[in-house]
């Protein structure tokens, strides 16, 4: 069983960890007590990315990424590294970018070496729900051979824990569950193909749904929930619909890897009641026999510091 406690000794007593966004990130130092300081900025990557070419974008990033820990660098210098959990596919060899489906024109970019320059720090970028995954195994203490971890915000992210150790896969796209393809030829998605699972149970795509239901665009998921609980039919089942798409893929990953634990976290998990019903019904129904009833699905213990711990332990790991 791993722990902050187990991992983190009095020589090596302080680390930064960074979760990016779609339109904010978090910043927080952590320790073996766990995350001692806090803050959250509001950066919008994914709309500047949209708006601006890809030099600017990279520019923009990286100046709110090196202000952004600039602060907890200077409370606390004896922070011995930097990770960063950062939407999109990361090489595991090189921790490139090499793309980032929700921030259009974003290939091939290297954070780490420009971060590492500007911070004197060694700087570690994983993919974000690589970390929030990793976060959630050890801020929950979890003793499961294998769990699974979904992050619902503004795509659809996933990662998985094998034998306590995250998994990123040969070319960094294990487990990129929000682009399974569930509706084929549906909904053209960031990553190029159409239909994605992301497109449906995201906090973008439910927003989708209920503008197709209800004809009324521009609302985020957060209000339409507010809606939902308020008896919105179209509300309801914009989240209805979410719940059973997201069943529909994690069925056939666990019928690959066979786990015993599921975790939901990201923005949207605090609506898990609205999707829970269909997600589970679904769940069952696609499920092999012998899975089912057999795997505990839950929302995240860790809330909004998962990634800010994932991230700064795999940083931690990268220098033992």
């Amino acid at each position: 069983m791993l722990s902050l406690s187990k991992i983190i000794d009095s020589g090596n007593p302080c680390l930064i960890g960074v979760d990016v966004g779609g339109t904010n990130l978090r910043v927080g130092v952590v320790t073996k007590h766990g995350v001692v300081w806090e803050q959250r900025v509001q950066a919008d990557f994914a709309a500047f990315c949209r708006d601006h070419p890809p030099d600017a974008a990279l520019d923009f990033i990286l100046d709110t990424l090196s202000g952004a820990i600039q602060e907890p660098r200077a409370r606390y210098p004896q922070a011995c590294a930097v990770g960063i959990g950062f939407p999109g596919f990361i090489d595991p060899a090189t921790h490139m970018v090499t793309q980032s489906p929700n921030m259009p024109g974003l290939l091939d970019v290297d954070l780490v070496t420009p971060l590492s320059r500007v911070l004197n720090l060694p700087v570690l970028v994983e993919n974000d729900a690589l970390a929030a995954g990793y976060g959630e195994y050890i801020a929950d203490n979890c003793d499961a051979a294998g769990m699974i971890y979904i992050g619902l915000g503004t795509g659809v992210g996933g990662s998985v824990i094998l034998d306590g150790k995250p998994y990123p896969g040969a070319h960094g796209v294990s487990m990129e569950i929000g682009h399974l393809i569930v509706d084929p030829g549906g909904r053209l998605c960031g990553c190029g193909n159409r239909g994605c699972l992301e497109q449906y149970a995201s906090a973008s795509g439910i927003a989708l749904t209920y503008a197709e239901l209800a004809g009324d665009n521009g609302l985020d998921s957060a209000l339409i929930a507010v809606f939902a609980r308020d008896g919105d039919v179209n509300a309801i089942e914009a989240y209805r619909r979410g719940g059973a798409v997201l069943a529909q893929g994690l069925a056939s990953i666990l019928k690959v890897l066979d786990v015993p634990q599921v975790v939901v976290g990201g923005g949207v998990s605090q609506s898990w009641i609205l999707m829970k019903e269909t997600f589970d019904a679904r769940l069952q129904q696609d499920l092999i026999p012998a899975l089912r009833g057999r795997v505990q699905v839950r929302t995240s213990q860790a809330d909004d510091q998962a990634g800010i711990i994932g991230a700064a332990m795999l940083a931690f790991a990268r220098m033992h």
